[in-house]
């Protein structure tokens, strides 16, 4: 007899194996190194503005935005694959175990987010509420572990619905009940937190008394989205290692192709040049991943009140952009037909130190603008120096060796 339960057992061991392989590649000391620096210096700076907090902050409307938009996103880590389209619709009765345990599972790894920014939260609330009592909070973080659970359900009933409007109006509706509730929460009004309460109690048996009209389970709508995150985690790893399971995305960008390879010579010297530009830009990787560094680099240089600081943040997310961009000399390796190209595998590497230097150079610039619009002119200077130093020591000293290494194996 098929035991759904056992079957779960097995195919979540081979996931965490899975993930554990490729999570020693991401933390690894450089990250490591990264994220100590970054967490220490944003608790050292969060603990001097609380103590300066302005009499008229809104905690209450930032703490409820957030509680909302975490108990909102709650996808369900289903682990089915392909191959599970054949094999297990005909043992569709017997698998609730196997649906259970991914709805235990799924509220587990969420919980590490809900704790975190608990925990990042709660020096604002005593900051800003001096005078209520700890257990009010501790109370909010169990009505907020409860509404985690809430949401689970809600969105597993809604991906019973086949129509994507209706499951994209529910999570709209469910999330902004969700930011009032906590708002009204924290800013102590029990009567609208009730009323509210009482709307999404409501929501949420519309959900379950629509899902159980449904025909079944969706198993392509759950394999799909199954696969959509682990193509976001293979993504991600694939910075740091080499990803056979990754299906790399191509968008077209024509405008921003054309704009890249502008200049570049018509010649068997800029072939590699050419190819790794246009896989820079095509990629469904490189580009979101260089923006969003430089825009929450961005911000930190704008809140952060010391220069030094600044420019050390500054740094980090340089730093951070030219080591994640490492993973492009890596991009075709699989593809063969770069093997007959009659040119130098010397330009190869050349042209992948140029592009991340480039990169690297635009980014210094940018933040040392950055510095200029605050009106700091002595770290624009620092910043425009340092930065450009660092990027064409880093890459023609660290990423040139690595590349090397990479060619010899």
């Amino acid at each position: 007899m098929f035991d759904s339960h056992l079957f779960y057992k097995n195919r979540l061991s081979s996931h965490i194996k899975n993930l554990s392989r490729y999570l020693r590649y991401i933390f690894n000391g450089h990250i490591a190194f990264a994220m100590f620096f970054f967490i220490s210096a944003s608790a050292y700076y969060y603990q001097q503005w609380l103590a300066n907090l302005p009499e008229n902050f809104p905690t209450a409307i930032i703490i409820g935005i957030v509680f909302g938009l975490l108990v909102s996103y709650s996808p369900i880590r289903t682990l089915l694959q392909e191959p599970d389209l054949v094999f297990l619709i005909p043992a569709e009765k017997q698998m609730k175990n196997y649906f259970r345990n991914s709805l235990i599972y799924s509220f587990v790894i969420q919980l590490y987010l809900v704790l975190l920014f608990a925990a990042a939260l709660a020096p604002l609330y005593f900051a800003t509420f001096p005078e209520r009592e700890g257990s009010m909070y501790f109370t909010s973080l169990a009505i907020l572990l409860l509404w985690k659970v809430a949401n689970l359900f809600a969105n597993w009933w809604m991906l019973k619905v086949r129509e994507p409007s209706i499951r994209r109006i529910d999570l709209l509706t469910r999330t902004i009940l969700n930011v009032v509730v906590f708002y009204f929460m924290v800013a102590g009004n029990m009567l609208m937190t009730v009323i509210t309460v009482s709307l999404f109690i409501v929501v949420l048996i519309y959900d379950f008394w629509y899902s159980s009209k449904q025909a079944g389970i969706l198993w392509d709508l759950l394999i799909e989205k199954d696969n959509n995150r682990m193509q976001s985690f293979y993504r991600i790893a694939n910075m740091f290692a080499e990803v056979p399971h990754l299906k790399n995305r191509v968008k077209r960008r024509n405008w921003l192709v054309s704009l890249i390879v502008k200049g570049i010579p018509f010649s068997k010297e800029a072939t590699y040049s050419y190819l790794y530009r246009i896989s820079f830009v095509r990629s469904g990787d490189y580009v979101g991943m260089y923006i969003r560094l430089i825009i929450i680099g961005g911000i930190f240089i704008w809140i952060m009140p010391n220069s030094w600081i600044k420019i050390l943040f500054g740094l980090l997310f340089l730093y951070l952009s030219t080591f994640q961009m490492m993973s492009l000399y890596q991009h075709h390796r699989t593809n063969i037909w770069l093997d007959i190209y009659p040119v130098p595998q010397h330009l190869k590497r050349d042209a992948v130190l140029s592009i991340i230097r480039q990169l690297g150079i635009i980014q210094a610039i940018l933040f040392s603008f950055l510095f200029l619009f605050l009106g700091d002119w002595l770290g624009f200077v620092i910043m425009m120096i340092v930065g450009v130093i660092f990027t064409i020591t880093f890459t023609q000293g660290y990423i040139r060796s690595k590349f090397q290494q990479t060619s010899n194996i």
